[in-house]
């Protein structure tokens, strides 16, 4: 696994931290996904199968039935991602459970999305109640982690719902905390395997106190 030098840039930027850090994914751990997505695609006539974990392969004509190339469902995720302003809503409780772990925890933002939608999504955070530092990557997660836990020892626990992304994490920092946590998580079972040592959580209500537990606040 190598780093995205775009998202080491951005980790650059910010201030050392010395308290426990929280990092946390923003698609269907802070703000719904799959459900505006769905919609997003019905508007114009298409289908999302929930048969399996993808949107490439999933995504059809709702008329014909056809199914759009890796290409055509590229371009929707991109266009979906430039219009998310209008469509994602936080998911219950991540906007007050999120402010309570940052009265002792710093908490950074870390989405898997092209860079260029990064100043979309960070307005569109400021708005919702999420003004933690936002990092985009387009390349495996878990580097990203190692270079913001830095040097400096303290506790770091980190929120996904994609599998690989917590493998990723895992397999950079054996001692990172792991949370699973998906708005839609009737989907759990349609996913690949989860590392060892991940604790499973449903919703926000559950998850906040599990993470300060993790981190010691």
């Amino acid at each position: 696994m190598s780093d995205d030098p775009e998202t080491a840039r951005q980790i650059a930027e910010l201030a050392p931290g010395t308290r426990p850090l929280l990092v946390l994914d923003v698609d269907d751990v802070l703000m719904e996904f799959i459900a505006p997505f769905m919609r997003f695609l019905d508007a114009q006539g298409l289908h999302l199968s929930l048969e399996t974990f993808r949107l490439h392969g999933n995504i059809t004509r709702r008329e014909t039935g056809e199914a759009l190339d890796y290409e055509a469902v590229s371009t929707l995720i991109d266009d979906f991602f430039a219009a998310q302003d209008r469509w994602q809503s936080p998911l219950a409780r991540a906007v007050e459970a999120v402010a309570e772990l940052s009265d002792q925890a710093d908490i950074v933002l870390l989405t898997a999305m092209p860079h260029r939608h990064r100043a979309v999504r960070r307005i569109h955070l400021d708005s919702l109640g999420f003004p933690y530092p936002l990092l985009t990557t387009e390349a495996a997660k878990g580097p990203a982690l190692r270079r913001l836990l830095g040097a400096t020892p303290r506790p770091i626990a980190f929120v996904d719902d994609t599998p690989h992304n917590l493998v990723s994490a895992r397999q950079t920092l054996a001692d990172v905390h792991l949370f699973h946590l998906m708005g839609m998580p009737a989907l759990r079972p349609l996913l690949s395997p989860l590392p060892e040592r991940v604790e499973i959580v449903d919703e926000w209500h559950e998850a906040g106190p599990r993470i300060a537990a993790a981190l010691g606040i």
